[in-house]
């Protein structure tokens, strides 16, 4: 891992350092771990499930009044516009709730049928211990609400280590959790280093660790925590496959494909990133596709109604225009854009890739498209299925049993058929392959932090 980072907020769109935070030093982490595995013990034994449910819901509230202050922080963190700022806060708050309504009946005992028929036995769900949270900076309150939101309402404690560049919008959650109700030493906001989350994943009072970002750092955690046998969820990048295999208004089929692309200026792991289309779609929603991709240009993200702001940072930037260079100096056509200026990306159109391009089989963060002309349902299918990624999945069909068929066959771990922005508090995100593995929403989000414990009695 890289020794050092610094937290700081460095507005995107204008380059201007605004704010800097110091990373906590190792005597503070020490403390802070040991504060937090101390709360673990009253923080489950004390409170019940609907106790803690009623603080997690006040957290939901808290982001619901503020949403708006909240919004412009990530603004001027990480860029994106206004109004997706103030609907990912909004979003939070449906998490918060969710867990909230459902805690006592997904952590209830389940009953186990005995084949001998003596006795009983149950499952208990009980919490786990001490937790750490790897945060990223594209969604810094929604990512922060799907791990913490259910892992509190079990009770567990903890640690939340967030993206360098999201400092601000890091205090901002933690004075709400604790202003909601949560104990100090339950939910403790850690500036923490590289070589510090290094350390501490080999101490034995921390029992998991929860990480979404890159594949790479996905494969470092994952190394640190298997040396120190710790449960380990990975929610990583995607390349995401829109398979258009057929349509009854292609209109309606290009507005989503535009949609799937550009959410967070096109920075989102599952975001539709390769258009897979039939021959006989392909020209009629190429054009329609390129007229109204870039049709959408890059605005001032504090200015409502601006769909697409700049990337996330100078390197982020860097990064995607050298992926595109790179994509088509290995023989992909560039059908538009391709240029920035400054951080602001233009949206870009990437065709006739060929099977060797390095651009198949690589993560575009950024508002650029891939497109794919393929002749049936099988090779779609074959083309879809052909990345290192496995995370989400977009077939565009208006034959119902087509859109079950390939949705059997697509090798990831989530599926849409018919629609994008989909997702839901209640329904599992996560993926399979380098996408990573475990799940983070719905129950079987609840699920992954969890002690199952068996109880059997006998006679």
């Amino acid at each position: 891992m890289p020794p050092t980072i610094e937290y700081a907020v460095v507005n995107p769109a204008t380059g201007e350092t605004l704010k800097r935070f110091d990373a906590i030093s190792d005597d503070d982490l020490r403390d802070g771990v040991a504060r937090a595995h101390r709360a673990h013990e009253e923080w489950n034994r004390s409170i019940t499930v609907a106790d803690r449910a009623a603080i997690i819901r006040r957290v939901g509230e808290l982001h619901s009044e503020r949403k708006q202050e909240l919004g412009e922080i990530i603004v001027r963190e990480m860029g994106k516009p206004i109004e997706q700022a103030v609907g990912e806060v909004e979003f939070c708050k449906a998490i918060y709730d969710f867990y909230a309504d459902n805690a006592e009946e997904l952590l209830a005992d389940e009953q186990i049928k005995l084949l001998d028929g003596e006795g009983s036995a149950f499952v208990r769900k009980s919490s786990y211990g001490l937790l750490l949270g790897i945060m990223p900076w594209n969604y810094p309150y929604y990512q922060v609400a799907r791990f913490a939101g259910p892992n509190l309402i079990i009770g567990n404690t903890v640690l939340l280590k967030h993206a360098e560049q999201c400092p601000e919008s890091a205090a901002a959650m933690e004075q709400m959790f604790h202003e909601a109700g949560i104990p100090k030493d339950a939910y403790i906001n850690v500036y923490a280093t590289h070589d510090q989350i290094e350390w501490l994943m080999a101490d034995p009072r921390l029992r998991g660790v929860s990480l979404t970002g890159s594949e790479r750092a996905g494969a470092a955690v994952a190394e640190i925590a298997g040396r120190n046998l710790k449960k380990v969820v990975l929610e990583l990048g995607g390349s995401d496959p829109f398979i258009v295999l057929g349509s009854d208004d292609l209109d309606a089929t290009v507005e989503a494909a535009v949609g799937g692309r550009l959410e967070n200026t096109g920075q989102a792991c599952n975001a539709a990133k390769r258009f897979i289309v039939v021959d006989e779609l392909y020209d009629e929603f190429l054009d329609k596709f390129k007229q109204a991709l870039t049709a959408v240009q890059p605005g001032d993200p504090s200015v409502e109604g601006t769909t697409i702001g700049p990337l996330s940072s100078s390197k982020a930037t860097e990064r995607l225009a050298e992926q595109v260079k790179r994509a088509v100096d290995s023989g992909a056509n560039l059908a538009a854009g391709g240029d920035h200026d400054g951080n602001f990306f233009r949206t870009t159109i990437l065709t006739d890739i060929p099977e060797d391009n390095p651009a198949r089989y690589e993560e575009f963060f950024g508002p650029v498209a891939q497109v794919y002309r393929v002749k049936d349902e099988e090779e779609a299918v074959r083309l879809a299925n052909d990345t290192p990624y496995g995370l989400g999945s977009y077939v565009m069909t208006n034959d119902s049993d087509q859109a079950l068929r390939v949705a059997d066959r697509i090798d990831a771990g989530m599926v849409f058929v018919n629609g994008v922005g989909a997702e839901g508090a209640e329904l599992p995100f996560g993926g399979v392959k380098n996408s990573g593995y475990g799940r983070e929403l719905g129950r079987y989000g609840l699920d992954e932090f969890v002690n199952k414990k068996l109880i059997r009695v006998v006679g």
